[in-house]
């Protein structure tokens, strides 16, 4: 008799790999062609009319769709039907929070949003590094603030989990320390019961005030503020590869000080002499993901987690472009795991054979669920 499980994933693995021919040979090479700004704005735009009818989300889970009872966790009283969440950045405006999951994300988080509307950096602003597996990114944290964007949130459901990813307005008022951390305060606060858990961006670094909240007597003064915000949602705080292990110890001493219950390591890196950087010309301006902050970000990953254990929830983000960058870093200590460049260059297909490629790993190696595997690796 035919196993109906191995049928099922014999004819996903098979979907699978239609699709990652037809991006890679059609899609893709035209995408990038393009100025990469315009295709995301478009494929951003193609994701909100996908996620307001039935028969498109149900369409989009057939094609993309994966699930596994070995990927599902509950963290922080949060349910993740996999570890694989798309990184913010991607969904600035909280525009795609209903098709995500139907896209196979076992989380999304949205933003960053700011406490005032943002333009961003001027264009262009968005770079491809193709021969690097990487792309520059100088957006400026362009997003229509922290009002508009609650507005449209509040009050309504969303078929997934989400994340609300806090960072200061890109202007020159908040150059003033007290005014920045009134902007986070302010965003925070628009957030409070609206998703399911937030993240405190300190790390942006393509804002024009820097990233002040690295200094960590500052950290400590924004996270006093806020402390006496009353909300129920976890809160996570989101570091910079380019901290030396010294530097995010000094931070650490803060964090543990305050409300904080996890860490995203890591944001994007402003370092041009990384070996991963491979390609020709690399614009002056601007953070760089994918894989040329793969390394950095799981050093950093493994460091946080040999030194504070399961203290903080850990997320690890930078460089996942397969199910073993993914198993790397959980194995280092990550208990979810984010992404958004390698889908612009592997196909919207990758994250389920990511969710399926860890499924055959923890297989692999005897684990009856993926929380068994988070920080084998870090000792």
């Amino acid at each position: 008799m035919i196993n109906m499980l191995t049928l099922k994933d014999e004819v996903v693995k098979l979907r699978n790999s239609i699709s990652r021919g037809i991006y890679g040979f059609i899609l893709k090479p035209a995408f990038f062609k393009r100025d990469p700004e315009a295709v995301h704005d478009q494929m951003v735009a193609l994701g909100s009319s996908l996620g307001k009818y039935s028969i498109s989300k149900v369409g989009t889970k057939i094609l993309f769709g994966y699930s596994n009872e070995k990927l599902r966790q509950k963290i922080l009283g949060i349910t993740f039907e996999n570890p694989i969440g798309l990184s913010a950045g991607f969904d600035k405006n909280a525009e795609l929070l209903d098709i995500m999951p139907n896209v196979g994300f076992g989380f999304e988080e949205v933003g960053s949003i700011t406490g005032y509307p943002c333009e961003g950096n001027e264009k262009p602003r968005l770079w491809r590094l193709p021969e690097s597996k990487g792309i520059v990114v100088n957006y400026g944290l362009k997003n229509d603030g922290c009002e508009a964007i609650s507005e449209r949130l509040k009050n309504r459901k969303h078929p997934g989990v989400f994340g609300t990813n806090i960072a200061m307005t890109n202007c020159k008022d908040n150059l003033t320390i007290h005014t920045a951390i009134f902007d986070y305060a302010k965003a925070f606060t628009s957030f409070a019961d609206i998703g399911d858990y937030f993240t405190l961006n300190v790390s942006c670094p393509n804002a024009e005030g820097g990233q002040p909240f690295a200094i960590p007597y500052r950290l400590d003064y924004l996270l006093d503020i806020i402390d006496e915000i009353p909300t129920k949602k976890p809160i996570f705080i989101k570091l910079s590869p380019d901290l030396s292990f010294k530097e995010a110890d000094e931070l650490l001493v803060v964090i543990k000080k305050h409300r904080i219950h996890g860490i995203i390591t890591t944001n994007l890196t402003k370092k041009r002499g990384n070996q991963r950087i491979i390609d020709a010309n690399i614009p002056s301006k601007g953070g760089i993901s994918g894989k040329p902050v793969q390394e950095l970000s799981d050093k950093l990953l493994s460091h946080i987690y040999k030194k504070e254990k399961d203290r903080f929830v850990l997320i690890g983000t930078g460089g996942v472009f397969s199910a073993a960058d993914a198993y790397k870093k959980i194995r280092l200590g990550a208990s979810l795991v984010q992404m958004v460049t390698g889908m612009i260059f592997e196909g919207p297909q990758v994250v389920s054979e990511i969710n399926r490629g860890l499924s055959e790993l923890l297989e692999r190696d005897g684990f009856k669920n993926v929380s068994e595997a988070v920080g084998v690796d870090a000792w």
